[in-house]
């Protein structure tokens, strides 16, 4: 269950969109329903959703609560603790194995399988985190009271 995640927009200067096309975000500037895989600081992948009909949107998936495959994450990650292992963009992509050939597959077909919620979920909201344009906006979403954010929101 994706417990965080952060929107960004072309219009804003933290989006990877904001400064119009190029090879690496081109994903971005497709039709919504797309996965947007991207190296950070060169160390860890992240995966993001490709959100606005429009193109030059996506939000950055930063946390999930794992309910299968934990084993296999488990070895991924190097690590028991379940609460650590999808807990952070770069950790959560590590543990399912998320690499850049995942960049532009659709998110309605294998190796992706997304399930709506049958109930709403209590949100709140915060600062994104983990970047230094457009720190103000508060466009940081998370589960309310789970123990697998990647930090708390308050």
């Amino acid at each position: 269950m994706i417990v965080e995640l952060e929107a960004y927009h072309h219009t804003e200067a933290a989006a990877h969109s904001f400064g119009g096309v190029t090879d690496r975000n081109a994903v971005m500037f497709g039709p919504a329903g797309y996965a947007y895989i991207y190296r950070s600081y060169g160390l860890h992948w992240c995966v993001n959703f490709v959100c606005e009909r429009a193109g030059s949107a996506a939000v950055l998936i930063r946390a999930v609560d794992p309910a299968t495959g934990i084993a296999l994450m488990r070895r991924r990650r190097g690590l028991a603790e379940k609460r650590l292992l999808c807990s952070g963009p770069g950790r959560l992509t590590q543990a399912m194995g998320v690499t850049r050939a995942h960049n532009g597959l659709p998110l309605d077909e294998a190796p992706f399988s997304l399930i709506s919620r049958p109930d709403k979920p209590d949100i709140v909201t915060g600062p994104r985190i983990g970047i230094t344009k457009a720190t103000n906006l508060p466009w940081r979403y998370g589960l309310a009271g789970s123990p697998h954010l990647s930090k708390p929101l308050r």
